[in-house]
């Protein structure tokens, strides 16, 4: 599979971080970042039921896995899916020590994934502003829900109205893999909130923390086959 310089980037950067990401992701994007309450935050946005079909893009080590197995139970049917293969692997060891049997795992780039057809709900958490394309995966998961199926993404962002300095004092933290100028001056997350509004019905768009993080999320219009809902 022939990938974009920006993917290979991506690829090499993450397989460095695989074998320390749980513990390194506590302090990200700094000390004390109410990381964890984001996360269940943006897994109770989909209002998730037991035996639900779930996709989650840049799934990373599987962190949310445990908040997403809660929800949906043995009945349901998780999908993971991330570019390395080295945080895929922890993301499995995860998946065996939980015991846990309805984890599919699927290694491809986010913009390229096939989403299969009646999806429940789809997120990425911390990921998708990093993605090559990422205005093209929520196209592509909209038309994978089914009607009421919902799709939530949260990330960080730069704040608004803030001195450029200061947004590059206040985000230098953050440590992402693409050159830090390129990640602000492309404003990943106004693409993402503009495709969240072409392909969704009700886009809801919540700045958290001081304007540092966003939850976009948004309903199926039906597009995807019949589900479990």
């Amino acid at each position: 599979m022939t990938r974009l310089d920006g993917a290979e980037r991506l690829i090499e950067v993450y397989r460095r971080k695989a074998a320390h990401y749980d513990l390194t992701s506590r302090l990200y994007p700094v000390p004390g970042y109410p990381q964890r309450s984001q996360r269940l935050r943006t897994v109770r946005a989909l209002g998730l039921r037991a035996g639900a079909t779930v996709v989650e893009v840049a799934c990373g080590t599987g962190l949310n896995f445990p908040l997403l197995e809660d929800a949906i139970g043995p009945g349901g049917r998780l999908i993971g899916v991330d570019l390395t293969d080295a945080m895929l692997d922890r993301a499995r060891s995860r998946v065996a020590a939980h015991g846990w049997r309805n984890v599919e795992l699927v290694q491809a780039e986010a913009a390229g994934f096939a989403f299969p057809r009646g999806v429940d709900a789809i997120l990425s958490t911390y990921a998708l502003t990093q993605v090559p394309g990422c205005g093209a995966v929520v196209a592509h998961g909209a038309a994978a829900l089914v009607r009421g199926g919902r799709w939530a993404v949260l990330d960080l962002k730069t704040p608004d109205r803030t001195p450029a300095w200061l947004t590059r004092v206040g985000v230098a933290a953050v440590g992402r893999s693409a050159s830090l100028d390129e990640w602000i001056g492309r404003r990943p997350w106004e693409v993402i909130r503009a495709a969240m509004r072409e392909g969704l019905v009700d886009a809801g768009w919540e700045e958290l923390c001081f304007g540092t993080a966003f939850l976009a999320t948004g309903t199926g219009a039906g597009a995807g086959e019949s589900g479990s809902r």
